[in-house]
């Protein structure tokens, strides 16, 4: 669904990224992990067309779309729920999810039931402003946002980070829904590893702007995991 071949990124003067490779498989949840500063949030900034690239390609779904826009990027079927959720406080949740509807191809249309089938407490907060919700609340609506579109692709930064329990539990069971019908692919930034270790099919490890280690989520060890995640 995703190939990440070579890519190379930098803000101004300092290079983030570092001939990075990744690949994300139809259907399946992959997990990049890696401490603070390392280049997650700058790749996924980067596949989403937000930062353009020194070198390197991105390939979607079997086309390349390295020099595509976010706004194209986004009609071709990627999703994105960035980190601290990006909501619009003044606009209702209504609002907010008809915003999301502008990635959309076409541009407009109904917000898709499934969405609320996935999150059904925003449908009686419709009316209620963003800014009023809770962080849970605003991370729930902002990957609602991102799936009104109907991706084929979604990507979460940090969709546990100052969430209380109860609501990691109930994205935890969406993101479970959405891999047990296989339609869409999922690239997860995640530091909360029992959540990685619960949803992921397959892993990546960043560290300095490249990967430096990778395979299926089941063989993650406890030494790798030493080395590279734990602070």
């Amino acid at each position: 669904m995703l190939t990440i071949q070579g890519l190379s990124v930098s803000y101004g003067e300092s290079q983030i990224l570092w001939d990075v490779h990744l690949h994300v498989p139809p259907g399946q949840v992959a997990c990049l992990m890696g401490r603070n500063g390392v280049g997650k949030t700058t790749l996924l900034k980067s596949v989403m067309g937000l930062l353009p690239p020194q070198r390197g390609t991105i390939v979607f779904h079997g086309q390349d779309i390295t020099r595509f826009k976010p706004d194209q990027r986004a009609r071709c079927g990627i999703g994105y729920a960035p980190q601290g959720r990006e909501i619009f406080p003044q606009l209702t949740v209504l609002e907010n999810l008809r915003i999301g509807l502008l990635g959309k191809k076409g541009g407009n249309g109904k917000v898709p039931d499934e969405v609320f089938h996935l999150f059904p407490a925003l449908r009686p907060m419709l009316n209620r402003k963003g800014g009023f919700l809770s962080g849970g609340e605003q991370q729930q609506l902002a990957i609602a946002r991102a799936l009104v579109t109907e991706p084929k692709l979604l990507l979460l930064d940090e969709p546990t980070e100052g969430i209380q329990p109860s609501i990691i539990l109930e994205i935890e069971a969406v993101i479970e829904q959405i891999k047990a019908r296989g339609n869409i692919s999922i690239l997860l930034v995640e530091q909360y590893l029992e959540f990685a270790w619960r949803l992921a099919d397959v892993y990546s490890i960043m560290e300095k702007g490249s990967i430096v280690a990778r395979g299926k989520m089941g063989e993650l060890t406890e030494e790798v995991v030493k080395r590279h995640l734990i602070v």
